[in-house]
């Protein structure tokens, strides 16, 4: 059985966590990614939080699995010669360099394109074109300038950035849907395109019910569905809006029993109308099943914190796990608040391969994630990521260098 992007070679110019992520995913579907890094040094990660002194970082391992690394000295005419060689004869050159990066190193669209005029560059930017295209941009700023964080927390609270990377490896997710599509447009074009996908842009891309929420206040003035209806105020910005779901159905996150020295003994739970009578009868509420104030989920709207306190006070005599046993016996929406321990130990995740544990040959075994997205015909084997130059001789004898010509530039410090 073949994989979805097999056949696919890719030139992985990308370090620490957006570009990588893009390019793992390519390589989970079959795509053979090359991971092009500094001679002596290589992606920046490798070194950064280590566990395990010698080994490289969980960091870079996470990121970079399925993958063939080499080493080139990109600032030696010979290794610039080697680029030409590869660019020559690959599909996509993926990077996320500071802007400008790669021009000043002579490869500017131009230049690749009269190289491979087939060939897909796809980069990973900060911001788009605008004011700020010029500046460096991390995770947690990524959050901020896309509207996550002001819209993240408690509203007596100071704005909050989110434990998800959607800053890096959001934008990676949607940095792999545009290389995917220009492969795609290119079996009929015959010609290869620039992609480009901008952190702030992909943040804003998930917080899009937020700009929605945006609008919704500019013509009304409030939003009955955000804890700040009907007592406290809105401003001219989308508020803070804690645990509410942001959308139409109302939830909230509850204690459950043991909260007092369990951190993440909590769970979610959404009291949407199709399975409010059902709810009622479990926290031992029927009264409201009938009752003018709590019937009707308009009517609640006002009453959501009240609401979910009576709730809580049922669901902190269970655990969290038998709160959602009970609630799916009635089909409600509800989540329990699991750690990243709970998640490492959940013997389903490894069974659908969404946690794997795989061997390196220096850390020896660690936990991983795996593919988030499943296909019938195209099935997932996540392998170790690659040591430093690990693929290099392997890599330029499939592209035509000699062994001679490897011995050289092995001598010379190109490779």
């Amino acid at each position: 059985m073949t994989k979805a992007l097999e056949g696919v070679k890719i030139l992985d110019f990308t370090h620490v966590q957006s570009g990588p992520t893009c390019t793992q995913l390519l390589a989970w579907f079959g795509a053979d990614v090359i991971k092009v890094e500094k001679v002596g040094g290589g992606d920046a990660t490798r070194l950064q939080l280590q566990d395990i002194p010698g080994a490289d970082s969980l960091y870079f391992t996470m990121l970079n699995h399925n993958k063939r690394s080499i080493t080139i000295n990109t600032k030696t005419p010979k290794g610039k010669a080697i680029l030409d060689r590869l660019i020559k004869d690959c599909d996509v050159l993926v990077e996320n360099f500071a802007p400008g990066a790669l021009d000043r190193m002579g490869f500017t669209w131009e230049y690749i394109q009269e190289l491979n005029p087939r060939m897909i560059l796809a980069s990973v930017k900060g911001f788009g074109p605008g004011p700020y295209q010029d500046c460096k941009v991390y995770e947690n700023v990524a959050q901020c300038a896309g509207g996550s964080a002001s819209t993240t927390g408690f509203d007596d609270g100071p704005p909050l950035v989110t434990g998800a990377q959607i800053g890096d490896s959001g934008t990676g997710l949607h940095l792999a849907l545009g290389i995917v599509t220009a492969l795609y447009q290119r079996t009929h074009s015959g010609r290869g395109q620039k992609v480009l996908t901008a952190m702030q842009d992909s943040v804003l891309n998930l917080c899009r019910v937020k700009l929605r929420d945006q609008q919704r206040l500019d013509r009304t003035g409030t939003m009955h569905e955000y804890p700040q209806y009907p007592s406290g105020k809105f401003g001219e910005a989308v508020p803070r809006a804690g645990n509410a779901s942001g959308g139409g159905q109302p939830g909230w996150i509850v204690k459950c029993k043991g909260w007092e020295t369990d951190p993440n003994s909590y769970i979610y739970v959404i009291t949407q109308e199709p399975v409010w009578h059902s709810i009622c009868k479990i926290i031992g509420r029927e009264n409201w099943v009938t009752n003018p104030q709590y019937a009707t989920a308009i009517a609640r709207l006002p009453r959501l914190m009240e609401i979910f306190g009576e709730i809580e006070k049922w669901t902190m005599t269970l655990t969290k796990f038998e709160v959602m046993r009970l609630l799916n016996q009635y089909d409600v929406p509800c989540g329990p608040i699991l750690s990243m321990k709970e998640i490492a130990e959940d013997t389903s995740l490894r069974a659908t391969g969404t946690v794997v544990e795989v061997e390196h040959p220096i850390r020896g075994k660690y936990l991983t994630v795996g593919n988030p997205i499943k296909m019938s015909d195209s099935p997932t084997e996540v392998t170790r990521s690659p040591l430093l130059g690990e693929h290099t001789d392997q890599v330029l004898a499939e592209f035509g260098f000699t062994s001679e010509e490897l011995i050289t530039l092995h001598k010379e410090g190109v490779i």
